[in-house]
């Protein structure tokens, strides 16, 4: 429930101007997620989510920018638990994940920040990675492996 209801906070912020946890409550409510205001104060916190000036001229929710920051234990966790399996075809990688999670496991693909993957694309339980070039793809699947195998480490 938590990664569904955080994939929808990502959702949220990306398609509405929200500026105060109070709002964000009221759509999650809206979009059957039944949450009390500390929730919705832990999963920002978690996805380390920022405050923007939008281009009304109002601060608004939004994901971080800053690739500078390494990446939260929560992104970490989201890979771990939600990535079923990854094939490669050429230069694309293909990530299967759990039911509703391909947005979340995305953007912690990308808060990683990971050299040589140029673009990703997001679906329900699917995300398509574009590598520079094919040769890297030993590299990224190399990392995919590494961040995985922590799971039976540490959780």
């Amino acid at each position: 429930m938590r990664y569904s209801r955080q994939n929808k906070i990502l959702d949220l912020i990306s398609t509405h101007e929200i500026d105060t946890q109070e709002n964000l409550a009221a759509l999650l409510k809206a979009n059957g997620f039944d949450v009390t205001q500390a929730t919705v104060s832990r999963d920002i916190k978690e996805l380390q989510l920022v405050k923007v000036l939008s281009s009304s001229g109002k601060y608004k929710y939004a994901i971080s920018n800053h690739k500078d920051l390494p990446a939260s234990e929560r992104f970490t966790k989201i890979f771990r638990e939600t990535i079923t399996s990854f094939v490669t075809s050429g230069n694309i990688v293909a990530v299967k994940t759990l039911s509703g999670c391909g947005p979340a496991a995305a953007e912690a693909i990308d808060t990683y920040g990971l050299p040589h993957i140029i673009a990703s694309v997001a679906g329900d339980n699917t995300i398509f990675l574009l590598a520079d070039d094919q040769e890297n793809i030993p590299v990224i699947l190399e990392k995919f492996q590494e961040m995985l195998s922590t799971r039976t480490k540490n959780d």
